[in-house]
């Protein structure tokens, strides 16, 4: 999960001045011919606002940043932001910068969705901006030219075999990793989290703005995590939802390992509905809370001895089952389908196959969230390490069937990391980070926030949320635990005060 941004001028100024140095007298005119275009590089762009045509009431931009940051001079491409105006001018007191997951998911569009509510919660102390990290939505993007099986997310998550064979999972991932390497070039070599966070700083200077306040989600509070340590006195009022563990030899890859024991954590609550005496008999999947997670796995083990199409037509394997219930602990929301699909399938037998529509990840988004992953850390190349961590996993948490812990593209990549992974420490900036985390998140578990925790020490409070999901602030679930969280984040926000110590939202 992970994409880059910003260290960006004062690395490209210091490397054009060390440069100058190195270079001969002999060779003065030619220095300073070069030293002139890395100055010319380096220099932040204005910013040229008109209406987003997608999102009303916003305005859209483009920000060109370099390709790679070490080479000012070299290829720029393009980062596009949008902005929502405060609506109240007098309240204003800067910029709040919306930081979104993934990693590949656009910041523009969770402006052009949550922007109006955020802005009215904030009571029009800033203006709201989204940038679309290099590689996604309308900044400049790559083509790994990945066919649709190979974007069908019961394979791109690598979802083991019925048996937990992965042996397709390898021959998938090494498929992969070549077909990006092959068309994706250097640009795709550039999505990391280390470049989102130079891009961001890089943003913060077109925008004239001293510091920056933030709202990260999920991925996005690693990209907040590593600004905040990489430019501690840029950061005003900083606010990460939905934590990982930030430690260098969990990133990446110890956060999709998290996700086994994060849907077992959330699975309870999904039980509890689907039990509910109100359910109708089209949603009602057991008679008991107990009854429901003995009934979703003697379902899926049924139906992995499905083929994946029949008849031109694709069917409801167990993978996809096992793929939809992941996807669906994220939200309360998606309780409804998921119990009406499992009742379904349950109620079908042997003799009509349901047939389902794959989630398949689109083409321009699967090479950001590959990337980041790879070109963040050193993945591990051992495949038997993978085949072991596959079967024990699987027996720990069926749920999830070893797909966490799986082999990944990452195994095969052909690109290094550029960047060694930044270490989050308590030590060298203002105490001005406010997390906030649902106990029984499905995706970034509450076990993991209380690493980042732990890592920021007193530069940091945490606002524990007795909710399961994934998204604790301005969250669609609606709760005396939701709301106490909200004014929480909402009140540090408007009067940069945040409680004394942390704090459990029951």
């Amino acid at each position: 999960m992970a994409l880059t941004k910003r260290k960006a001028l004062l690395l490209t100024l210091s490397s054009a001045a060390v440069a100058a140095t190195l270079t001969a007298p002999a060779q003065a005119q030619g220095q300073g011919q070069a030293q002139a275009q890395a100055g010319a590089a380096s220099a932040v762009p204005a910013l040229s606002w008109k209406a987003c045509a997608d999102s009303p009431g916003a305005e859209c931009a483009d920000l060109s940043v370099p390709l790679d940051y070490r080479k000012p001079g070299g290829r720029h491409i393009t980062v596009a932001v949008s902005r929502l105006r405060t609506d109240r001018p007098q309240a204003r007191r800067g910029t709040l910068l919306v930081i979104a997951g993934g990693p590949g998911s656009s910041g523009r569009d969770k402006v052009a969705i949550v922007g109006a509510e955020l802005r009215e919660a904030t009571r029009g102390a800033y203006d709201i901006v989204g940038l679309d990290p290099r590689g996604v939505g309308g900044s400049t993007r790559a083509d790994c030219k990945l066919d649709d099986d190979d974007r069908d997310i019961t394979h791109f998550r690598s979802y083991p075999g019925p048996d937990g064979d992965i042996s397709a999972n390898v021959a998938r991932s090494r498929r992969i990793a070549e077909s990006c390497a092959a068309n994706g070039g250097e640009l795709v070599g550039s999505f990391s989290t280390a470049n989102e966070v130079r891009d961001i700083d890089r943003l913060r200077e077109a925008l004239g703005e001293k510091k920056l306040s933030a709202w990260g989600t999920s991925y996005g509070t690693y990209v907040g995590a590593v600004y905040a340590q990489k430019y501690p006195h840029r950061t005003d009022r900083w606010v990460l939802d939905s934590n990982g563990d930030p430690d260098p030899s969990r990133a990446e890859r110890g956060w999709l390992a998290n996700m086994s024991a994060a849907a077992d954590d959330r699975f309870p609550d999904f039980a509890k509905w689907a039990a509910d005496p109100s359910r109708d008999a089209k949603h009602r999947v057991a008679e008991r809370p107990e009854d429901v997670r003995p009934a979703v796995l003697a379902l899926a083990s049924k139906l992995d001895r499905l083929p994946e199409q029949q008849n031109g037509k694709p069917l409801l394997t167990g993978n996809r089952l096992r793929a939809q219930l992941q996807q669906a602990l994220y939200y309360d929301r998606s309780f409804e389908k998921l119990a009406a699909t499992i009742v379904a399938a349950r109620d079908a037998g042997d003799d009509a196959p349901p047939v389902t529509e794959p989630l398949i990840v689109p083409a321009a988004d699967a090479p950001v969230t590959m990337a980041v992953l790879c070109n963040d850390v050193q993945w591990p190349r051992s495949i038997a390490s993978y085949e072991r961590a596959v079967a024990a996993d699987r027996v720990r948490h069926p749920l999830t069937a070893g797909m966490p812990v799986n082999v990944t593209p990452c195994a095969f990549w052909k690109y290094a990391p550029a960047d060694k992974p930044t270490r989050i420490t308590p030590d060298g900036g203002p105490s001005n980070v406010l997390m906030v985390q649902n106990l029984r998140d499905p995706a970034t578990p509450y076990r993991g926030a209380l690493k980042m925790r732990e890592a920021f020490g007193d530069r940091a409070r945490m606002v524990a949320v007795d909710n399961g999901g994934h998204g604790a602030y301005l969250s669609a679930t609606k709760s005396s635990a939701t709301a106490c969280a909200d004014r929480a984040v909402s009140e540090f926000f408007v009067t940069g005060k945040r409680p004394d110590g942390d704090v459990l939202c029951r």
